[in-house]
């Protein structure tokens, strides 16, 4: 297991940013927290969403629809 350092301060759409991960956890100012996670987490590739206390992956981008492409 990792820990993945929290920053409630820096919200997306989503949640809480993921700052960092790292194997050890120190010692952070508030109002910074450590959360334990999965070893796949990434910084900032995840948030933690507060409601559900969990990190979460931050979705991909879908393309958006349009007319195909014409060559005129």
């Amino acid at each position: 297991m990792k820990n993945a350092l929290i920053s409630p301060s820096e919200t997306n759409e989503f949640g809480f940013r993921v700052a960092q991960v790292s194997d050890f956890y120190f010692d952070v100012a508030f109002p910074l927290f450590w959360v334990e996670c999965a070893d796949e987490v990434v910084a900032d590739q995840f948030y933690y969403d507060p409601a559900l206390q969990a990190i979460l992956p931050i979705p991909k981008p879908q393309p958006i629809g349009g007319a195909p492409n014409v060559i005129a």
